[in-house]
């Protein structure tokens, strides 16, 4: 598998669920002390989340603290306490393309804008018959990493 036309750069984000996102903020932001950025909400994502930070610049990871809208909807943002990690990768659309080819699923929804504004896509937690490899019970979400950390992870 030597002719992978795109890199994993990093981890790009943990994202954490539960049923009280203040519950969460005690010990990621209280405790921890790592700040919140952002918020992003979604109807469609069924989602509350406040997106924190660990590290800086180009090296910072993302800690998405997040709750469902309604938990009775899906998706159940709450239902997996560690809901996804997400990777930073070099070439979204070619390691999608590749791998759908290797036999890796997909969830649905395709590329897309994220929470944090760059072009996302999830890796299934199971495979199917049609795409055997999946994420074996996690969730992964594949990052289009922007051009100054494509730059720096290259670098000598």
């Amino acid at each position: 598998m030597n002719d992978r036309p795109f890199r994993i750069l990093g981890v790009q984000q943990i994202a954490i669920g539960g049923a009280d996102k203040q519950r969460l903020r005690s010990l990621w932001v209280d405790i921890f002390g790592l700040a919140v950025k952002s918020r992003f909400v979604s109807e469609r994502e069924n989602v509350d989340e406040d997106i924190c930070e660990i590290g800086r610049g180009l090296h910072a990871v993302e800690v998405d603290l997040m709750q469902p809208l309604d938990p009775d909807r899906k998706p159940a943002v709450h239902a997996t306490p560690l809901n996804h990690v997400g990777l930073w990768v070099d070439d979204l659309a070619k390691a999608v393309e590749w791998m759908t080819a290797q036999g890796v699923r997909f969830a649905p929804g395709g590329i897309r804008k994220g929470a944090a504004g760059h072009d996302i896509c999830f890796i299934h937690p199971k495979g199917n018959e049609a795409f055997p490899i999946g994420g074996e019970g996690v969730l992964i979400e594949l990052v289009q990493a922007p051009p100054e950390l494509i730059a720096a992870a290259l670098a000598p």
